[in-house]
């Protein structure tokens, strides 16, 4: 800044004050001003404005890994409402590792983030809720806000915002509607039992079980990762094990996609021989063949609410920091009744 006021022939107190663009300066003096600013290509020291309250500070986006299309979808929300309202979005992947996220945390505290908005299922246990807690409190110490998202709320009552969907009301939607198609032999591939959002589908799937009267059948109960891989070797094995079912509910999408192709694999038709649904509609749940009946998540306005949450915590009341979103049954041609 002092050399911008050498070059134009002003005190440094006349460059901040045309800057700022909030105090009266004549437009000769703001031109000379702007001139040397391009001459000598000065950026403003966004980090010195931040620290000094003069500018409004980023939403951070901590997630597990920014690759996977559901969780793509919930940084886009994030961004969009983030650039709506003239924030920059840092998006930061924690590869599932706590102390990466732990230190990702501490780096966002220090750069005055208005919001860090932590992203996907955990496993609640004490630890986790501890280290939850002492995020919160430190973030809420500097003015910051925790967001959870697609997580369940913290046990005891902190400075945390929570903007969650009904995972289990989506399963028992997709399960049920295999009942009702006359399936009861539904072969569930669910997600690690230990994680939060892989439980809620679980205990969607049974509730399901339990409305139609069918019995619980622990062999259909399949945990794994929710990838395509896990997918494919899960039905195999299955199918391997010649396991009686008519009928998969799939944890994810792309859990399905890996079912679908080992169920072609073995020379059964999707949904002559076998229904199939999923969940999460990623995009390209529609372009399969047979296009995917697959339960709806609004992964980008899960972001966008995210962002609006912690934004306008002040204008609120306290109940309100606790959302969630439902989602909704999309019917394509995967499902047939069993032969």
């Amino acid at each position: 800044m002092r050399d911008v006021a050498g070059k134009a022939g002003v005190s440094v107190a006349t460059v901040s004050r045309a800057l700022a663009g909030n105090y009266p300066v004549s437009e000769a003096t703001r031109a000379r001003v702007m001139a040397a600013v391009e001459s000598l290509h000065y950026v403003v020291n966004v980090h010195a404005k931040a620290l000094s309250g003069r500018v409004a500070g980023p939403i951070a986006l901590v997630l597990q890994d920014i690759t996977g299309p559901s969780l793509a979808h919930v940084a886009a929300g994030v961004e969009q409402e983030a650039a709506a309202r003239g924030r920059l979005s840092l998006v930061c992947a924690t590869h599932d590792d706590p102390d990466r996220e732990d230190d990702l945390v501490q780096l966002m505290r220090e750069q005055h983030a208005a919001a860090v908005v932590l992203v996907g299922g955990a496993v609640m246990d004490d630890a986790y809720n501890g280290r939850m807690a002492a995020y919160a409190r430190a973030l809420d110490a500097v003015g910051s806000r925790l967001v959870l998202c697609g997580r369940p709320p913290l046990p005891s009552r902190l400075p945390v915002t929570v903007i969650d969907y009904d995972s289990r009301g989506g399963a028992f939607q997709a399960v049920d509607h295999l009942l009702d198609a006359g399936h009861r032999r539904v072969l569930f591939l669910g997600g690690d039992p230990l994680v939060s959002s892989a439980e809620q589908r679980r205990a969607g799937y049974r509730q399901a079980l339990r409305a139609h009267g069918v019995a619980y059948a622990e062999e259909l109960d399949v945990s794994g990762s929710y990838t395509r891989v896990s997918g494919y070797q899960r039905t195999r094995a299955a199918l391997e094990r010649r396991l009686d079912f008519t009928a998969i509910f799939a944890g994810t999408d792309m859990v399905a996609v890996g079912a679908l192709a080992a169920l072609r694999e073995a020379g059964l038709d999707v949904p002559g021989d076998v229904s199939l649904v999923g969940f999460d509609d990623v995009p390209f749940a529609a372009d399969l063949t047979p296009a995917l009946t697959t339960v709806r998540v609004p992964y980008e306005e899960l972001g966008r609410t995210a962002v609006r949450l912690a934004l306008e915590r002040e204008n609120r009341l306290a109940d309100d920091d606790h959302v969630v979103l439902s989602t909704q049954l999309v019917i394509r041609q995967s499902v047939r009744p069993p032969k």
